[in-house]
């Protein structure tokens, strides 16, 4: 199985398992597990680096992420799922909103009252993209049309390598 970067890991039990493997093991034996450990840590820090990345993609176009208009892909925590429960793309928005940012999601599976507050739900159609100041691939759900992305100019961070750049000029990955 082929594992790239990503936002983090979600669910209801990706991000608790390895804290309790780690636990059940210095129990048992009194020993770390420390590969373990430090994996679970880079995981648990990967929305705030997403974070960090928006703001610097914005800075780049000498915008701030105070107001900054962004468009996100995917609140799931894992493709072709409406599960939000400890998604990363739920924690990422929920501090983009804290900054200030104006954000609109775009997931086909999450309903409206399962949105975090301060996102507004859209469908990701080219009005969105155009009004958007950056574009965040937080879950690559299938049955997004990712071909609204091809021509827009609008910069894409795509944390999931879902997009080619052949077919979405300007996007950046983790």
């Amino acid at each position: 199985m082929k594992f790239l970067p990503g936002p983090g890991v979600g669910g209801h039990c990706l991000p608790i398992d390895p804290t309790y493997l780690s636990w059940e093991a210095k129990r048992r034996s009194g020993r770390h597990l420390h590969f373990i450990e430090l994996a679970n840590e880079v995981n648990l820090s990967m929305p705030r680096y997403v974070v960090e990345r928006v703001g610097l993609v914005l800075n780049q176009q000498g915008k701030s992420t105070r107001s900054a208009r962004l468009l996100v892909l995917g609140l799931g925590y894992k493709k072709n799922t409406s599960d939000v429960r400890e998604s990363p793309a739920v924690q990422v928005v929920e501090r983009l909103v804290d900054l200030g940012a104006v954000v609109h999601a775009a997931d086909p599976h999450v309903l409206p009252d399962r949105a975090p507050d301060g996102v507004t739900l859209v469908k990701l159609d080219r009005e969105q993209v155009a009004e958007a100041d950056l574009i965040l691939l937080l879950t690559d759900h299938d049955d997004f049309d990712y071909s609204v992305l091809r021509e827009s100019g609008v910069p894409v961070l795509d944390t999931r390598h879902r997009l080619d750049s052949s077919d979405v000029p300007g996007v950046l990955y983790l």
